[in-house]
């Protein structure tokens, strides 16, 4: 089955700015996808360019099938989407807002939209200015879901909105994706996204540096803690890849991804090293290893065997 979201080499400029740098990444139909990024990274242009609400200067989007460039109005329409700061007519009431959206899309559209407000303990008779912020999460959420989309995009839904807040609004996500669903989700929450993502991509300064299955990427990583001998000022090189390298007195912190059992085994006997933790690193600290590391492509070359020969107890 064909991806549902495909980006290929997509490349948007602001003026000198590059928001996004040659991204490609293809989303599975029936997933959670988090993209995850700090602020300014690219998530936000990403998604802008799958709905066409921006053209990327170069490369291809398709969203369902469609071409974003050509058939934009066909992806909205299709879509569910809530963006990060829902505009709404904040003289309408609940029920309203319901009516009002309803006209775009007809058939079953307000019947869902009032069964969801009622699931969300939404009240339909009251303006939406006397909600809270969280209240009107709900109702735009709901306005998202009501015409039963087969995609969800959420660009940061949760930001701003209080612990009991979220974790419904991430449950919900995680029932549509059991259902068959596919749910795309821009967020910066990391350990809220580790509970509930299938797969994740991480953009630093609008690159895509990691696009993997979640549990797949956590299993790649190790964070290995060497405690040195005085004579011995850095660890030994690893095989693979280091994402990130720091020193805390005598001992060195290294997470490295693609690293076997038998890499470990012949680091952790290289004279100077005393002691070696090595322990499956979370996600938010695989997250900082790809954003504060010293590239983004930062490979370190195989341990030379000359140096483990002669360097062994």
């Amino acid at each position: 089955m064909d991806p549902i979201i495909q980006l290929n080499h997509v490349t948007k400029r602001f003026g000198r700015e590059i928001a996004l740098d040659d991204v490609s990444f293809d989303v599975p139909r029936g997933v959670v996808f988090a993209l995850l990024g700090e602020n300014g990274a690219g998530k936000t242009t990403s998604i802008r360019c799958m709905l066409g609400l921006a053209e990327p200067d170069a490369g291809e989007i398709k969203v369902l099938g469609l071409d974003s460039r050509r058939e934009h109005l066909k992806i909205r329409q299709a879509v569910g989407y809530m963006p990060d700061r829902p505009t709404l007519y904040d003289w309408m009431t609940v029920a309203e807002l319901g009516w009002f959206t309803a006209g775009f899309y007809g058939g079953e559209f307000l019947s869902r939209f009032e069964q969801l407000a009622k699931q969300h303990e939404l009240p339909l008779d009251r303006p939406l200015k006397a909600l809270s912020k969280g209240m009107l999460a709900k109702a735009a959420l709901a306005l998202a879901l009501a015409h039963d989309p087969e995609l969800l995009i959420l660009d940061e839904p949760t930001s701003g909105l209080d612990p009991l807040v979220r974790r419904e609004f991430l449950e919900r996500m995680v029932d549509r994706a059991a259902a068959g669903k596919t749910v795309f989700l821009s967020s910066h929450q990391i350990a809220e996204v580790e509970r509930v993502a299938d797969m994740v991509a991480i953009l630093r300064g609008g690159k895509l540096v990691v696009v993997e299955k979640l549990e797949v990427l956590k299993d790649q990583i190790r964070e290995l803690t060497f405690t040195l001998a005085d004579d011995l000022p850095e660890p030994p090189r690893v095989p693979g890849e280091v994402l990130r390298q720091q020193r805390r007195a005598r001992q060195w912190q290294l997470h490295a991804r693609h690293l076997s059992d038998s890499d470990i085994a012949a680091v952790r006997i290289v004279s100077g090293v005393v002691d070696l933790e090595v322990r499956r690193p979370s996600l938010e600290e695989v997250y900082v290893a790809f954003m504060r590391g010293n590239s983004t492509e930062a490979a370190v070359s195989e341990i030379s065997r000359n140096a483990l020969a002669s360097g062994s107890r």
